[in-house]
């Protein structure tokens, strides 16, 4: 049986090639590995990478998504290192801060990337070009000997670091150590086997796709990466490849269900189809359980762990507002502002603990003592920072960002509440609402809006549509039109970009 502890994620995924080594391990493009290639290629640089500095080590990927860049996330930690995979579309100025404050041993990186890394880095640090036709990867492998097994590590030790967007401020770098690792992947609760094809269209460095991808290996199944995501790419490899399990962020789903194709597609081989990072349209939640065969599964959770709730659609389609109920093992609460439990519900901030919480922000004390919270029997919780609200059958419902409720003269108003009403008018596509300042209410509503294609809106039809919905402390000031809004790599819309320009002039008058 495999222990919880030391290497058992990696030791278990080589494990494979002993058991089938012929068979198709990892697609990504044009390139495949089989088992036995995936563990030989694996070892060979985890030996080179364990010839320099110690366990513990940070080592940086700065990469698109292709094998080299996912066998190299394999090899940092085979050879006991810390994998630190750093976001590629991160401005020059992030990405310094996320080197300085990680402090790699060594890089991986494309071409493209190293002009920029090569400005952060102190002179000892070896940079090791992923992409480079000459061979600087394969010269790299050639300083060491492969290991024969894994590295032993201690089960606290990082796995890896993963660092927030750092949209809104400093990136924070969240731990994970093995143990929390190895707790997230052993578990079968999406009937993964080595029948299993995993199709992930999200970037390396997110927490999106290295929990899916990490969860397949282990189990033996099959892993396509696409490099670049559009609907009708994805739909094609689903069909080329006969995907069975997917993770997808919101406005993955959004644009599969409005590709052209879509109807005509064969996806029938879908068991097991996931959605994270944002909350998915009860609409589209319903759309998917009618038209695209096989489980739907929303995962609401953080990067940080300790807080997961798990919505089956299909097994409950009254309640596809919701994000559905705690995972096994996910104690959650909603407090007040004073930190008391509110009953069901009554809305306040959502916060949970589980066997797999983060290790910790690394090197931010400060941020570690934002997030943590702790009972009066000194039991540790992690914050959220979402407001929620739990219903009598135990199903939570999402209703804002905490940071994002709208304060209009004394009065809290909850964007979700008024998206929701913008949403069932016809013509809008998307809906979001944020606050902008008010001299009479210190803040107001906003409405942003994208209209259905080939559909003509007037805003103030639609702010007098919508005002006419909604109580008389919820109305929106105004209603503008826009053609697209800012998203994360995986699709949150980024509410604080929208908010900057309309508050950088009172922030400068106060100073």
């Amino acid at each position: 049986m495999i222990q919880d502890n030391d290497q058992a994620i990696l030791g278990r995924i080589l494990s494979h090639a002993g058991e089938r080594p012929d068979d198709i391990a990892l697609i990504c493009g044009d390139a495949e590995r089989c088992w036995k290639q995936l563990r030989e290629e694996t070892l060979a640089l985890a030996g080179s990478i364990a010839a320099t500095g110690t366990i513990g080590d940070r080592v940086v990927l700065l990469g698109d998504v292709s094998v080299e860049l996912v066998i190299a996330y394999l090899a940092i930690i085979t050879a006991g290192r810390c994998a630190v995979p750093l976001q590629t579309s991160a401005h020059p100025d992030a990405l310094a801060g996320m080197v300085a404050d990680c402090e790699p041993s060594l890089i991986f990186a494309d071409g493209k990337y190293l002009d920029t890394l090569q400005s952060l880095l102190v002179s000892q640090t070896l940079a090791v070009r992923l992409d480079d036709d000459a061979g600087e990867l394969e010269k790299f492998v050639s300083t060491g000997s492969p290991l024969a097994e894994p590295q032993q590590v201690s089960p606290e030790d990082p796995f890896n670091i993963i660092y927030s967007s750092g949209t809104t401020g400093k990136a924070k770098g969240i731990v994970h150590s093995h143990t929390m690792r190895y707790r997230q992947v052993a578990r079968d609760v999406f009937d993964l086997n080595s029948a299993s094809t995993m199709l992930l269209a999200t970037p390396l460095y997110s927490n999106t796709t290295l929990m899916p991808m990490l969860m397949a290996f282990f189990h033996g199944s099959r892993v396509v990466m696409m490099q670049k995501f559009n609907a009708e790419g994805y739909l094609d490899l689903v069909e080329k490849h006969a995907a069975t399990h997917t993770m997808l962020v919101p406005i993955q789903y959004q644009r599969i269900l409005a590709a052209d194709s879509f109807a005509n597609r064969d996806l029938k081989s879908f068991k097991v189809k996931q959605c994270t990072g944002a909350p998915l349209a009860a609409a589209d939640k319903r759309r998917i359980v009618q038209e695209w065969p096989g489980r739907f599964l929303e995962i609401y959770g953080l990067t940080e762990g300790g807080c997961t709730c798990l919505l089956d659609a299909v097994a409950h389609p009254k309640k596809a507002h919701t994000v559905g109920k705690p995972a096994a093992g996910n104690d959650i609460r909603i407090i007040d502002d004073d930190g008391n439990d509110l009953p069901i519900g009554e809305r306040g901030e959502i916060i949970g603990r589980s066997q797999m919480m983060m290790s910790g922000y690394f090197r931010n004390q400060a941020a570690n003592d934002a997030f943590y919270w702790r009972d009066k029997d000194d039991v540790l919780y992690h914050r959220t920072g979402d407001i929620g609200v739990f219903d009598e059958d135990g199903f939570l419902t999402l209703v804002d960002r905490k940071k994002d409720v709208i304060i209009s003269g004394g009065f809290n108003i909850y964007a979700s509440d008024l998206e929701e009403k913008l949403l069932d008018h016809p013509d809008i596509a998307e809906a979001i609402v944020i606050a902008i300042p008010s001299e009479k209410w210190g803040e107001t509503p906003l409405g942003l809006v994208i209209a259905n294609p080939e559909t003509q809106i007037e805003p103030d039809e639609i702010l007098e549509w919508v005002n006419g919905r909604l109580g008389k402390m919820q109305r929106l000031s105004a209603i503008e039109l826009r053609n697209e809004l800012p998203r994360s790599v995986v699709g949150k819309v980024l509410k604080q970009e929208l908010k900057k320009p309309y508050w950088e002039n009172i922030n400068n008058d106060a100073s």
